[in-house]
């Protein structure tokens, strides 16, 4: 059936000299794989709208194969992050990130607006290290796999200060945090922090001021919680990690 779909470009690579397969992440249907005709010819119209990150509308016959993309329109080309290689490389994680996490088919509108806002911020701010990392939560929570960042693993005590665990998957209080040799101690602002990037929605967030070596510090934590419980390598995360060595 013929249908009109919002959705994102997270994912194309080439099918023959002319065409694309093209996976979108789409506000109602979830991820949609669908081939895209001619959408390499330089002329075509489809060049456009099948560009990684674009949000459009397209139309298209869903198929329990392999669908297909009669045409589409570009609803936000986020220009500003093709112009910019760190932008472009931090894009580049978190939609392989939404990739890689989340199934086929399976229609999640939270989710979506999380990743256009993620994107539009990305675009707009120089600054992303903290909205990455709530959506980085937001999609963990999806993957099943989310730390516990409103009270103790062990105990269940809501009272602080915590150090996160890794290995136990979120917050030790400290009486606990003898578990784990290598927990790393949080000030209670940023471990109050990390629950509230987790449950809120990037819209209900205005300016983000951090210090550096927090930024940081949250950054190595959610790195390694991925690489503990994600399961999946990305291109895309071994980039980042290139380009940070380099700078």
């Amino acid at each position: 059936m013929l249908e009109k779909v919002e959705g994102i470009v997270i994912k194309t690579h080439d099918y023959s000299e002319t065409h694309k397969i093209i996976t979108i992440f789409s506000k109602k249907y979830g991820k949609i794989t669908a081939l895209a005709r001619g959408a390499k010819k330089p002329r075509s119209r489809m060049a456009a709208v099948t560009q990684p990150f674009i949000c459009g509308l397209f139309f298209i016959y869903l198929s329990k194969g392999l669908s297909t993309i009669q045409q589409g329109e570009v609803v936000d080309s986020f220009r500003q992050i093709r112009e910019d290689i760190m932008k472009t490389a931090h894009a580049a994680y978190i939609v392989e990130l939404t990739d890689k996490l989340l199934d086929k088919n399976d229609a999640d509108v939270f989710i979506y607006k999380q990743l256009y806002q993620t994107l539009d911020w990305i675009a707009e701010k120089e600054e992303s290290d903290i909205p990455i990392i709530m959506y980085e939560l937001k999609l963990f929570k999806k993957g099943g796999f989310a730390p516990i960042l409103d009270q103790c693993v062990r105990c269940g005590t809501k009272t602080g200060p915590y150090h996160f665990s890794v290995s136990e998957g979120g917050l030790l209080c400290h009486s606990c945090k003898q578990i784990d040799e290598n927990a790393i101690f949080l000030p209670d602002a940023l471990s109050k922090s990390l629950y509230v990037f987790h449950h809120v929605g990037l819209e209900r967030i205005g300016t983000i001021s951090m210090k550096t070596e927090s930024k940081k510090l949250l950054r190595r934590l959610m790195d390694a919680y991925y690489d503990q419980y994600g399961g999946f390598f990305l291109k895309s995360k071994k980039f980042l990690k290139q380009i940070d060595r380099l700078s």
